[in-house]
């Protein structure tokens, strides 16, 4: 017997989580209520990097050929050092070849997302600030790492600022620029950037900066900040940093994964249950997976309760070892000294010998099937 035929859902926040969550319920039945403190589902954000265990779920959802249409193929990840020398290549189309890895700008996914929701059935509320959570029968916390949910079931928290401050920016893109993802790694900085499509690149760079304590992306920063930060870089890095006109800055901070995911009537997804540093490139990967395992779970027979302490049994334990990753990600790309030298002639060494270790190590994250009782 389904759970969720006609059983009325609240979900605070339209980002990935929200409108996921919001599509999959819908299509199951549930009579799905968005609300989004926003007045219109503004380009907020860059670029995203979607792996197949993300895919899987687009595909359940109905939506992997529109997707397709929005987003670009990633053929390979490069990890270059600050001069542009080649330090490893995953060549993700060559050893896996049957994995869709692919290249987007939030907006145009959150944009498919909720035309999706609302052809399933979804209302979605602009424009409604939660001040105080509603008392609904079920309650999803899809808000972020400032979510008004999460405090109440586990308290309050304080985040540890990671010494850590990133830019992000959007640049032109080369007309035939290829869908690689680049990484350029330097004492205490490093710098990401790949195509997006539709004649944009993202540019996402990092320093260690112990001074800055703010979290978010609203932020404006300086170009000049940018540029005068990776002065030292080179390959394409230079050009692309003249171009930046408008950049945002935000504190990395880490947060613990929430203890409490549910309480029965409640839940947490994403970002409000596991906010996770940008290293592995997993963020809105994971809160598409938690979106999918949600409404299975609740899906699966009317025992809400039931349901949702099964969603947190399935969706903890995976959650804390991405997040686990992504902090050793952060150590690894701003090594210095001679730990950084032989680390980067060991990478150099398994990528020229044995290139497909590489990409393996990570089975565990890109062979999940979230789709999959």
């Amino acid at each position: 017997m389904s759970g969720l035929k006609h059983h009325p859902v609240t979900i605070i926040g339209a980002g990935v989580a929200g409108l996921t969550a919001a599509c999959a319920l819908a299509q199951r039945g549930a009579e799905v209520t968005v609300l989004e403190r926003a007045g219109a589902l503004r380009e907020v954000g860059a670029g995203l990097q979607i792996s197949p265990n993300a895919m899987r779920v687009l595909a359940a959802l109905g939506l992997e050929s529109r997707f397709r249409a929005i987003s670009l193929p990633s053929e390979r990840v490069e990890l270059r050092d600050s001069t542009g020398r080649m330090v490893a290549r995953l060549d993700l189309a060559r050893h896996r070849p049957g994995d869709p890895f692919r290249l987007v700008h939030r907006a145009r996914l959150v944009a498919l997302l909720e035309q999706a929701a609302r052809e399933a059935g979804a209302r979605i509320k602009l424009g409604h600030d939660v001040t105080e959570l509603p008392d609904v029968p079920l309650l999803i916390g899809a808000d972020g790492v400032k979510s008004r949910l999460r405090p109440t079931l586990n308290g309050p928290e304080t985040p540890f600022f990671t010494g850590q401050t990133a830019w992000r920016a959007l640049i032109p893109a080369e007309p035939d620029a290829a869908p690689v993802a680049q990484v350029f790694m330097g004492p205490g900085r490093h710098l990401v950037s790949y195509p997006l499509g539709q004649g944009q690149r993202n540019l996402v760079a990092v320093v260690e900066r112990p001074d800055w304590q703010e979290e978010g992306w609203s932020t404006p920063g300086e170009p000049s900040e940018l540029r005068a930060a990776f002065a030292r870089f080179g390959g394409p890095v230079p050009e692309w940093l003249e171009q930046v006109q408008d950049v945002g800055i935000w504190g990395l901070f880490r947060h613990p994964v929430a203890a409490h995911w549910q309480d029965g009537r409640r839940a947490l997804i994403g970002d409000a249950a596991h906010p996770t540093l940008p290293f592995m490139a997993q963020g809105a990967v994971m809160a598409i997976e938690d979106a999918w395992v949600l409404a299975a779970c609740l899906d699966a027979g009317p025992d809400q309760e039931a349901a949702l302490a099964r969603f947190q049994a399935l969706r903890q334990p995976r959650c804390r070892r991405i997040v686990e990753a992504a902090n050793a990600n952060a150590r690894n790309y701003h090594l210095r000294g001679p730990t950084r030298a032989v680390a980067h002639a060991g990478l150099r060494a398994v990528s020229r010998l044995a290139p497909a270790r590489l990409i393996e190590r990570f089975a565990w994250l890109y062979d999940h099937d979230p789709t999959t009782p």
